[in-house]
């Protein structure tokens, strides 16, 4: 007869055991190690506010660490890189093992959502100047009133020259900011629903309040001319005795409003990292530096950072380009020639590097906690995104998923499995299932992020660690 207690001994000792990373990574060595990256991590995040931004840091980085840039046609080196109109790059170092025995693959995105300029932004009104947008993204609107903002971007004139332009970053810079409406009028709106008392044409930003000086020249009735719109004619003439810029160059202009300052470590213990942009911008931090830190590669190793994932991977430097596949046939014919780009494809292990949604203290009950992340347990897979039942998700392979596992335990690394909230209550998707119609094996997995898509999102200094350590074993193997 079975003894029923050494039974139940037997099947608690193969239950899951959730492993925090702070009790993996305790020795001083590896918390110094942590914190060190940490800092990097958070001046990374205060200077690449945008994806133009994001790219430039990423070649500086790559060029550093000896990766040649190769424009276009052959590539010519044993590591090498290719950017796409300054928004998306394609990174890849060559294996020991030929193409056409597979590579690793880590992809990310590094746009963000934000606040645009419309493309005739600037008018007067009530006293001051503003400026007309168009958000980007799944933002929560009311989160970008009342609070400061830079203006990020490029303005494009007819001649060919393209203008950086950061306004608010720097302490001797004004900041801009979109008015909230006072509570004592607010009556109505806190009656509305959320969706309707935030409306997008309302997210008008503040520019300017001080009028164009007066002409001298007078009129024949003896009275001083006054300028059309006065306030708007002052900041054209400020925009123009700092940048060279007329109105009309706002036409051609790619200007985003984003939340001003640097990120901060959060808490006493400053063991979270705050600030804007991490998703998916941690993705891409992390990859890189797994990256660079692995010279010498089994299988070729590519990484692949887009623009334009949080607005469904659309356009030229999205995930839905051939701009990946462009790539993968001038590599194919520099290190493998003959090889099948089909064949080559199929072969691939990837990882769509994206963020997951934390397990959030004062919102419990919309997480289904036997599957949901938390902070300082590691990243996070996610067999699957989409939204009710599933619909446009990539839904990983089981096999692939053990594969995985395999290879994270027997490293020692922290991870979890977690998927987006309760079913029925929402969904979300990434570029996973652009890559997987190659037929190449794909799961999400990216650190986990309390208020994600807001100006000031939240991860664990832990999470950031261990994702480097996670890619860096994924691009090893």
């Amino acid at each position: 007869m079975t003894d029923l207690s050494e039974t139940k001994n037997n099947a608690s000792s193969h239950a899951i055991e959730a492993k925090s990373c702070w009790e993996t990574y305790a020795s001083p060595e590896q918390r110094a190690a942590m914190r060190e990256l940490a800092d990097r991590y958070i001046a990374f995040l205060s200077a690449c506010k945008t994806e133009r931004e994001t790219v430039a840091y990423v070649r500086k980085a790559l060029a550093d660490a000896g990766f040649v840039e190769s424009p276009d046609g052959e590539f010519a080196a044993d590591a090498v890189f290719r950017v796409m109109k300054g928004k998306t790059v394609f990174i890849a170092r060559k294996g020991k093992k030929p193409l056409r025995e597979g590579f690793r693959l880590i992809g990310a995105h590094c746009d963000t959502p934000r606040i645009d300029l419309k493309q005739h932004p600037l008018y007067e009104t009530c006293g001051v100047a503003q400026l007309k947008t168009h958000y980007y993204g799944g933002i929560r609107k009311h989160q970008w009133l009342a609070r400061p903002l830079a203006l990020h971007g490029v303005v494009a004139k007819k001649d060919g020259t393209v203008i950086p332009v950061t306004i608010g970053e720097d302490a001797s810079d004004p900041v801009f900011a979109i008015p909230d409406l006072l509570p004592h009028l607010a009556y109505k709106q806190v009656e509305q629903k959320l969706s309707d008392a935030f409306e997008a044409e309302k997210l008008n930003i503040l520019i300017g309040h001080t009028p164009e000086a007066s002409p001298e020249a007078e009129t024949e009735g003896g009275e001083k001319k006054e300028p059309k719109d006065p306030i708007k004619s002052k900041v054209l003439s400020l925009l123009y005795d700092k940048y060279g810029i007329e109105e009309a160059d706002l036409y051609s202009a790619e200007l985003q409003a984003v939340p001003a300052g640097p990120a901060r470590p959060v808490g006493l213990d400053k063991a979270l990292i705050g600030g804007y942009g991490q998703d998916d911008r941690v993705c891409v931090f992390t990859a890189l530096s797994a990256l660079l830190e692995d010279p010498t590669p089994e299988h070729t190793q590519i990484v692949l950072f887009w623009d334009k994932e949080e607005i469904g991977s659309e356009g030229s430097t999205g995930a839905k380009s051939r701009f990946f596949e462009y790539c993968l046939e001038d590599l194919i014919d520099a290190w493998d020639p003959g090889a099948r780009k089909s064949r080559v494809l199929a072969a691939g292990k990837a990882l769509s590097s994206d963020v997951h949604a934390a397990l959030d203290p004062d919102y419990q009950d919309l997480h289904e906690k036997l599957n949901s992340a938390t902070l300082g347990y590691g990243p996070v897979f996610c067999k699957f995104t989409g939204h009710r039942g599933k619909v446009g998700a990539n839904d990983a392979h089981p096999e692939y998923v053990a594969w995985l596992r395999n290879l994270l335990d027997g490293a020692g690394i922290p991870w979890q499995m977690a998927e987006l909230g309760k079913v029925d209550l929402g969904g979300g998707g990434t570029v996973a299932k652009f890559l997987a119609v190659y037929g190449m094996d794909i799961i999400d997995f990216g650190p986990a992020v309390l208020s994600m898509h807001s100006p000031f999102e939240i991860t664990s200094e832990a999470d950031v660690y261990t994702a480097v350590l996670a890619y860096k074993a994924f691009l090893s193997s």
